[in-house]
């Protein structure tokens, strides 16, 4: 299967469900591919947002700052030449952390107008309203009004955003839940696994919802999906 093919199918699901997936399939260590709760959707009508990670530091935020923006060209133009979609995660890495503001409608017009699909980042962001008028998704620390001069500090190297790492190349899933970058190891075989794990949760909320049912009954009937989704 080609990554975008595997992107197209992986955009059917929600990021818990991936996540609750992964985690029962996948032997790396959960904290090391789910970001902290600091990092929220912006765009909750939008998603989910799955593509391939492209990084950028970026200082918006220092006092006397001088603009420097050819590090986002260069982006822009690698970002042009991927046959997938990307999501650009963007680490804030000015003096001011609370003062970062490091997109607004304009840069993500931009951005989308040459393959990407929405942007993670551990600053802030301005024009939601401009934004939401594109299939964007923003995930981020909040909103903040304006920055200083913009600073592209360098681009595609390992950043550590939401408390984790994310290096270029690695694949992104978020949506309104949060962040997740989805481990190699399991990649290929995630979409028929998340589809068992859909109905597995599915069977045991009508279970959970039940009242005629004892506290033992219910835990004797969800230990048998378990064992039925663990032979599967």
């Amino acid at each position: 299967m080609s990554l975008r093919a595997l992107i197209q199918q992986l955009a059917d699901f929600d990021t818990a469900l991936l996540a609750n997936t992964i985690g029962y399939v996948d032997p790396t260590p959960v904290h090391e591919w789910y970001m902290g709760g600091s990092i929220g959707s912006l765009t909750p009508t939008v998603g989910p947002t799955v593509g391939v990670a492209m990084t950028l530091e970026i200082d918006t935020s220092t006092p006397g700052n001088r603009p420097e923006p050819e590090n986002y060209y260069a982006l822009l133009r690698e970002i042009q030449q991927s046959p997938d979609p990307v999501v650009v995660v963007m680490k804030a890495v000015g003096s001011r952390p609370d003062h970062e503001c490091v997109m607004g409608d304009g840069m993500a017009k931009m951005m989308h107008s040459v393959g990407c699909v929405g942007v993670v980042t551990d600053g802030g962001v301005r024009d939601i309203e401009g934004i939401l008028t594109l299939p964007f998704g923003v995930y981020a620390r909040g909103r903040t009004v304006h920055h200083t001069a913009i600073r592209y500090v360098r681009y595609n190297r390992p950043v550590e955003v939401g408390g984790i790492t994310v290096s270029p190349g690695d694949l992104i899933h978020a949506n309104i839940g949060g962040v997740i970058k989805i481990p190699p190891t399991c990649r290929e075989r995630l979409p028929v696994l998340a589809t068992e794990m859909r109905a597995f949760e599915h069977a045991a909320h009508c279970i959970f919802r039940q009242t005629d049912l004892s506290i033992d009954e219910k835990r004797r009937a969800v230990d048998a999906l378990v064992a039925k989704l663990s032979k599967g």
